[in-house]
């Protein structure tokens, strides 16, 4: 006989709406699943993009949020490496098939039927959630819980590519944009030994991203700046959703360099294949990194001491917060506890 249960969450019913308090009933936990009670969950744009279906694959009543900070609550009979207690994260991905070519090579972030958080899936707005054990990671000893869930999301997604591309300790990096990511993007390719540089549009942020790691700061807005700045750069990352002249930023690469965007813009990239061909350089993108990946940047965060500042509000404070992520002036995380 199968046992239901009603977990409390926070829904968005129709896209742009409010969130309001929603319950839905699960039934036993799969064997390989755990049910993680929900200490902390951090605000990603990608939460607001999804409650307002900007990309179209919303399903509603949506609960999202997918920094998750928890405890393991129970676990599936085939769960062996954690136990009931385990403080733990979750992030944008919930599950994987286990079996393509890229789960099977530990790429499972690229697994073409990954089981995201909050796609068709209750995600971490809520008192409990639940996951594939192999998507959940273990919260080292020494790492902040009331500030980590960021870490889960937006702190993967800047670290992945300096794993995936190599990036030297001897190379010349900028960072696009001083934001949710951009702040994790200076803490982190410092602490990897580069010299970082932030593009930035606000004067009041060019302090801010010095204080985070930046060597230097350039004003994006300014051509003659960026013009000066020709052949600088071994990697450029955008943390940004704008369009911008990407062309621009490409002539600030050197040769062989490498323009890597993570940040999340619908417009198409307007580039020129000259300068790209000329110089060898590459345009590239990536989404959120492995587990083990995760596993790796929760390791070097907690040696380097990287740190998301985040701003706190009770999880049912959700709608205030939201406001507050919408108003621009969110510095630089916004995580919601249920403590």
């Amino acid at each position: 006989m199968s046992h239901t249960k009603t977990i409390n969450a926070y829904a968005v019913y129709e896209a742009g709406g409010e969130f309001k308090p929603f319950q839905y009933n699960v039934s036993e936990l799969q064997a390989n699943e755990v049910e993680i009670d929900v200490l902390h969950c951090g605000i990603c744009h990608s939460d607001m993009s999804m409650a307002e279906n900007e990309w179209g694959m919303s399903q509603y009543p949506l609960v999202a949020g997918h920094e998750v900070i928890g405890k393991i609550a129970a676990k599936g009979t085939d769960v062996k490496n954690m136990a009931v207690g385990t403080l733990v994260g979750l992030g944008w991905h919930s599950g994987y098939c286990g079996y393509c070519n890229s789960c099977k090579t530990g790429d499972q972030n690229l697994c073409p039927t990954a089981q995201g958080t909050i796609i068709a899936h209750h995600g971490g707005f809520a008192e409990k959630v639940r996951a594939q054990a192999s998507s959940v990671v273990a919260i080292p000893e020494g790492i902040d819980p009331a500030s980590a869930g960021p870490l889960l999301c937006a702190g993967i997604t800047v670290f992945n590519p300096i794993v995936q591309f190599g990036i030297k300790s001897t190379d010349k990096v900028a960072v696009i944009g001083i934001g949710g990511l951009g702040h994790l993007a200076l803490q982190f390719l410092n602490a990897w030994g580069c010299e970082v540089t932030a593009f930035t549009t606000s004067e009041s942020k060019c302090q801010k991203a010095q204080q985070l790691g930046a060597h230097k700061t350039l004003n994006s807005r300014d051509e003659t700046e960026i013009e000066a700045a020709a052949n600088s750069f071994d990697f450029i990352i955008s943390t940004v959703n704008v369009k911008l002249d990407w062309n621009l930023y490409l002539s600030t690469l050197k040769p062989k360099g490498r323009l890597h965007f993570v940040g999340a813009t619908t417009d198409p990239l307007d580039l020129s294949v000259f300068p790209m061909l000329m110089a060898q350089r590459s345009v590239s993108a990536s989404p959120v990194g492995s587990p083990a990946t995760i596993e790796s940047m929760l390791d070097f965060a907690r040696l380097h001491n990287i740190k998301p500042q985040v701003e706190s509000f009770s999880m049912s404070k959700i709608n205030d917060a939201f406001a507050h992520l919408k108003s621009g002036n969110a510095r630089f995380r916004i995580v919601l506890s249920n403590e």
